[in-house]
């Protein structure tokens, strides 16, 4: 799984709060809760220039360089999701499975493409710098067709609330994905299989201490110890997939239609990383490399599309109908190696939850509760803190199945935050400035993107649903 980037710099242990509107514009926050008051950012420039390019009037403290944006991408992308590839194509089948990720991602990575394009373009009409994904989607729906236009200011809501079930069940599915791989080793030197549930409870306290560290730096030596030992685990599991020789014979190329929508919503969970791609663009050094044929957008999708069809396919092809949701609970219980990717994998997991959990803490902190808040703000943020903890822990007690959570929230709400906003955003930014030919291929493409879209999030949604009840509550 991937983590969405917050989208705001926070600065915390201070008096003031400072963090950004939908534009990119910086709100401070006065400690009593009054006064709010809005102050253009050093970066943005209000010039009367037509050729104003927002690209050139970024100021960026610590800019980051193509290489560094690269890396970025891929670690956003590469997470939990491709471990449970595997098992989305048992549900497709290795034929439909392949081209069936190959397509989605390609139409991930057009879908990014017209959310960076309409930022520049909307950046360039406000001649500001950059913006969120947020104000990308008012000034949109500002400059689109008269009846979107009353929808602007909604459209924040909308967006934030998607994107907060996102990061509540993402950290849903790392709590599952640590319990069932600690429980994966503990069940081998124990006589009877331990409880997934009580691992959950044994974990839950050390997961809000993790998420009462109120600043990122101090996350940053764990996660890069996370992410080098995911690297090592992920080697480990590719030596498993390929020790020993499999067979297509007993493989299926077509799988159930009916288990299509899981296999959609899983790929889509695995694949996007629509929540980092303007906060890793707008940092770069030079963003005109982020874009384009041979940009680091299209060069890092490639590489990340293959590794998640090779995984899908021959982990597949390794485990076959016996694939669980994650290809780490595959793996040989009493060879020490395998036990000892399960619990690095476990623990680079357990570490990413608070960066996961940061950006649901960002939303619903400092854009809604902090602004109620005029007394004892530190207890109450970490009243918050420690409330979401429980929200994600509850949800994957009650229901500690890996495959369907990651599906249901793949489809639920990757759906629409990657596939069906960008088509309306670009539509709507372009609503007035094409016509005849050109504005009949804009609309038409966005609309069959967007049926996808709705097609995938209710059949996937409502799929993930009905097996969640069937499996826990029957």
């Amino acid at each position: 799984m991937k983590t969405t980037m917050p989208q705001n710099n926070i600065e915390k242990g201070h008096s003031n709060a400072a963090f950004e509107d939908e534009f990119g514009r910086a709100t401070v926050k006065k400690k009593d809760g009054n006064n709010l008051e809005l102050k253009e950012k050093a970066s943005v420039e209000v010039v009367k220039d037509d050729n104003y390019d927002p690209f050139s009037h970024r100021k960026v403290e610590h800019p980051t360089t193509r290489w560094d944006t690269f890396f970025h991408l891929m670690k956003g992308s590469l997470g939990t999701g491709i471990f449970a590839m595997p098992n989305a194509f048992n549900d497709s089948g290795y034929v439909v499975g392949t081209i069936g990720t190959i397509f989605i991602g390609i139409l991930c990575t057009y879908c990014i493409h017209q959310l960076i394009t309409a930022e520049y373009e909307l950046c360039r009409r406000r001649k500001i710098p950059s913006m969120t994904y947020t104000g990308v989607a008012v000034a949109a729906l500002e400059d689109g067709p008269k009846n979107c236009r009353k929808f602007a200011s909604l459209s924040v809501y909308v967006i934030n609330a998607f994107l907060l079930i996102y990061q509540l069940g993402t950290c849903c599915v790392y709590v599952v994905f640590v319990s069932s791989n600690i429980k994966g080793i503990v069940d081998f030197y124990t006589d009877e299989p331990v409880d997934i549930r009580l691992i959950m409870v044994i974990i839950l306290l050390p997961l809000i201490f993790l998420n009462w560290i109120r600043n990122l730096k101090f996350l940053a030596p764990f996660s890069t110890f996370a992410n080098l030992i995911t690297v090592v685990s992920f080697t480990l599991i590719l030596y498993y997939i390929f020790e020993d020789s499999f067979t297509i014979d007993d493989k299926h190329a077509f799988g159930d239609v009916k288990s299509y929508p899981l296999f959609f919503g899983t790929v889509l969970f695995a694949l996007e990383a629509i929540g980092v791609i303007l906060p890793l663009e707008n940092e770069m050094k030079k963003p005109k490399a982020f874009g384009g044929s041979f940009g680091v957008l299209n060069k890092a999708m490639v590489i990340i599309v293959a590794l998640y069809v090779g995984i899908g396919l021959f982990g597949y092809l390794r485990f076959g109908s016996a694939t669980l949701g994650s290809i780490t609970l595959n793996l040989p219980r009493h060879e020490i190696k395998a036990q000892a990717v399960q619990g690095m994998l476990a623990f680079a997991i357990f570490i990413t939850h608070g960066l996961a959990c940061y950006v649901a803490i960002d939303i619903i902190w400092n854009k809604y509760v902090s602004e109620k808040i005029t007394n004892y703000n530190t207890f109450w943020e970490y009243v918050t803190r420690t409330a979401l903890v429980f929200v994600t822990f509850l949800l994957a007690i009650a229901i500690p199945n890996l495959e369907l959570f990651i599906s249901l929230f793949g489809a639920l709400c990757l759906s629409a935050l990657g596939l069906a906003f960008p088509a309306i955003i670009e539509t709507c930014t372009y609503w007035n400035t094409t016509s005849g030919m050109e504005k009949a291929t804009l609309v038409s493409k966005n609309v069959i993107i967007f049926i996808i879209a709705i097609v995938g999030l209710v059949s996937g949604t409502y799929t993930s649903i009905n097996e969640i009840i069937h499996t826990f509550f029957k």
